[in-house]
């Protein structure tokens, strides 16, 4: 692609689901350099990872509606005169799918079937992107996965995320809709949820490697997982939005693929201090592990140049420092 980024988005539209929470807000941050129009969406639920702090530097430059994606009379208005629609609200937590079917499903395929039929009545010139996820292919076969392996999801939230993903590009197929698929892996860096390992184990580990507390591996630790910085993520969602051959598509993002017990020893590493250790998975956490994960990006990077550009332990470096300079927010 070789128009720049700011002459796709200075003035336009955007409005981004899930607004406040890690990839969201990390986008929001890069549109208003872009000179874009921004308008976030989010309900600040529990767990969710939505922070206020999020936005920390440009509050006073995008709109703000705290209301719920599945709360059609909230979200209806907010979709016309949209340029591009970045539909990341999800319900994230694997084991929260289990504990809560009903509320994943609701979050992750009714509210986006919903929200479709309104685009496509109110806007349907509307760019749409959404964060689907690795999740969705299981336990695979081989590594790297490419977007050819087919969906074998393991749990419930591989399910529900299948099923939005899905009705994305149905519509595209049917309606004429401008629907883009990404897959998103491992994403770390600032702005994601660390009070916990709800939404991601890395995270977790941030926080432990902070407060002085050993890193737990799960396992043998030999497990692969490949991780990208947010603001690689960021870049990929921009790009896949502004190139008209990805109506339709299905991406997979990737990025370097390390073993989790090399992964923590880099970690400690980096940080100057700490230890880490294998622990025995827990039962419910083991029911629904993937294996070894690492997605291959040629597809997106033939379509669109993108590929990671924040090495490993540059991402690390860069996410120590904003949690030990900005914990009070976080924790």
């Amino acid at each position: 692609m070789n128009t720049p980024l700011h002459d796709i988005y200075a003035r336009k539209r955007i409005l981004i689901t899930g607004g406040l929470g890690f990839i969201g807000s990390r986008l929001a941050h890069k549109l208003v350099e872009l000179g874009a129009e921004v308008c976030l969406l989010d309900s600040l639920a529990e767990g969710s990872g939505a922070n206020r702090f999020n936005l920390n530097g440009i509050e006073s430059q995008v709109r703000v509606v705290i209301r719920d994606v599945r709360d059609e009379a909230a979200v209806t208005p907010l979709l016309a005169g949209q340029d591009f629609l970045f539909n990341l609200a999800g319900q994230t937590s694997h084991l929260g799918s289990l504990q809560d079917p009903v509320y994943d499903l609701e979050v992750n395929a009714l509210s986006q079937v919903k929200l479709l039929e309104h685009c496509r009545e109110h806007n349907p010139a509307i760019r749409i992107v959404f964060a689907g996820t690795r999740q969705v292919y299981g336990r695979a076969a081989s590594l790297p996965v490419n977007e050819q392996a087919p969906p074998a999801p393991i749990d419930y939230n591989g399910v529900s995320k299948l099923a939005g993903e899905l009705y994305h590009l149905v519509c595209s197929r049917i309606y004429g809709l401008r629907t883009t698929v990404l897959r998103l892996t491992n994403i770390y860096g600032p702005h994601m949820r660390v009070k916990d390992a709800r939404q991601n184990f890395i995270g977790w580990w941030f926080r432990q490697l902070i407060e002085g507390q050993p890193l737990e591996v799960y396992g043998t630790g030999e497990q692969v997982r490949d991780l990208i910085y947010v603001d690689d993520t960021v870049e990929a969602l921009l790009l896949a939005a502004a190139e008209p051959d990805s109506k339709g598509m299905v991406y997979n993002l990737g990025g370097q693929p390390l073993p989790l017990r090399e992964l923590a020893q880099l970690m400690t590493q980096i940080h100057g201090f700490g230890t880490w250790g294998l622990v025995p998975f827990p039962g419910e956490r083991l029911r629904i592990d993937i294996g070894s994960y690492a997605g291959d990006y040629g597809l997106l990077h033939s379509l669109t140049g993108w590929e990671p550009k924040v090495s490993l332990q540059d991402g690390i470096a860069r996410t120590l420092d904003f949690y030990r300079r900005n914990r009070e927010h976080y924790w």
